[in-house]
């Protein structure tokens, strides 16, 4: 243990109903030098709260009179830069991370490492020191932040950063929702990225991407023989994501089969390959997202219940970006610079104009729509500045053709073909999106876009 000079006498209070891990915690905290004092449960914790100030609160997820989340939320309404950890063992941790939506620091795994937990105290320290002897060196408000590819200052975007963070070296399965275009994928590789599998493989699937007939083989693999066609054993995107981590994107897409399927992969981590009897064990953490509200999914029948338990354990919500809109210019600044270095162009900075008129637009196809459009600008125009009549806002990102004596269909097939194409582009090839919209299923649009050789405008 290490000692701590009395000039930075820290104040924790330790709350745990059990008196060894009381009598231990303030043992070796005494030892590095703080001041302890400790309660068994919420009422006795909330008195001494209320004689002193507290730096630190050590809180046990369970406590007697009262819950341990709900004394957290009592704490940080009266003492809001009160750092606390929420002591937890394993079995809960998705609990405490909860917990860290409502204020909570961290959370620490029992039976407590005394070292970690020292190292974690005086990181706590070693920060409130330095903003305290240097305030002017902290970020001014508006410092452009980047984490992990993606790209924003806004409080929103901040507390996601935070949440990743917190939960990328855990197991726990993250559940992220948001609207189409917001960048749940980046997230997703963020976590990754920032997890103990970063150096496994990150496999991603789109399940409204791929026909429903084929996701089931897609996602656990075929044994030889299995079906006309399987001339060799193939595995599945779980066998390949082995050691790291598996994204399923439209998670909400799925059949009931397919839930079933997967609802029994998390809770055992094995499965049977399609046409296999040999169970095959899986080392994978799953990140599942979802534009769909999985929740009213459940009450009209559409999603089981069970399903949502466990991919739910840490929920990310993504906010659309009208309601981040000052992260606008900072986004628009990335897309213009990468694209103006892959078309050749010479952009280096965006007009007030541009920038307002940007900010004063409601996105509805969010971070997307917002990137499709500076690069159609930056393709279009000459730099070196991006002007606000270089964005067609509320307009398709192509080109309109000029209109033709004779260019309206002849035929029902081109009536249907264009017709198809319109409502793929409109939804930004979302799959299922679209066929909702047509009246059809998933496996019907991909004959038809099979069909018509429909592909993305702009896409050779």
């Amino acid at each position: 243990m290490t000692e701590t000079t009395s000039e930075d006498r820290f104040k924790i209070l330790i709350v745990d109903d059990d008196l060894h891990v009381r009598l231990a915690l303030s043992q070796w905290l005494e030892e590095d030098g703080y001041v302890v004092d400790s309660a068994q449960d919420a009422p006795s914790a909330l008195q001494l709260f209320h004689e002193s100030s507290w730096d630190v609160v050590l809180l046990d997820l369970r406590i007697p009179g009262g819950d341990g989340i709900q004394l957290l939320k009592q704490i940080k309404s009266t003492a809001p830069h009160t750092v606390v950890f929420m002591m937890t063992g394993y079995a809960t941790i998705d609990s405490s991370v909860a917990a860290m939506k409502e204020g909570a620091y961290d959370y620490i795994v029992k039976p407590v490492d005394p070292e970690k937990l020292s190292t974690a105290l005086r990181a706590v320290l070693n920060r409130r020191r330095q903003v305290a002897r240097t305030p002017e060196e902290s970020p001014p408000p508006g410092t452009p932040v980047r984490f992990h590819n993606i790209i924003g200052r806004s409080a929103p975007m901040q507390r996601i950063f935070e949440l990743i963070r917190r939960v990328a070296d855990t197991n726990a399965t993250v559940l992220i929702t948001g609207e189409t275009g917001t960048g749940k994928e980046l997230v997703a590789r963020a976590i990754h990225s920032q997890s103990l599998r970063r150096f496994g493989p990150f496999v991603a699937v789109s399940c409204s991407a791929i026909p429903e007939n084929l996701l089931e083989s897609e996602l656990f693999g075929y044994e030889k023989g299995a079906f006309t066609g399987a001339e060799r054993l193939k595995q599945g995107r779980f066998e390949q994501a082995d050691g790291g981590t598996l994204f399923l994107d439209e998670v909400g897409e799925l059949s009931p089969g397919i839930q079933v399927k997967l609802l029994r992969v998390l809770q055992e981590r094995s499965f049977q390959r399609l046409g296999g009897t040999e169970t095959v064990s899986v080392d994978v953490r799953l990140v599942a997202a979802t534009n769909r509200n999985l929740w009213r999914e459940v009450e009209q029948g559409r999603f089981r219940s069970d399903l949502l338990y466990r991919l739910n354990v840490v929920h990310l919500h993504l906010p659309p970006l009208r309601e981040r809109i000052e992260d606008v210019p900072l986004l628009a600044a990335a897309f213009m610079k990468r694209f103006s270095d892959e078309y050749g162009r010479d952009f280096r900075r965006i007009s007030p104009a541009a920038v307002e008129r940007m900010r004063a637009y409601s996105w509805p196809g969010n971070v997307r729509e917002l990137e499709n459009t500076v690069a159609r600008a930056v393709a279009l125009h000459a730099g070196p500045t991006l002007e606000d009549w270089h964005l067609p806002f509320g307009e398709p990102i192509r080109e309109k053709p000029p209109s033709e004596p004779d260019s309206e269909p002849r035929s029902l097939r081109e009536v249907e073909r264009r017709h198809i194409q319109k409502m793929l582009e409109r939804f930004h090839w979302n799959i299922s999106q679209t066929a909702r919209v047509l009246e059809i299923d998933r496996t019907t649009l991909h004959k038809k876009i099979k069909k018509y050789g429909l592909k993305p405008l702009g896409r050779p």
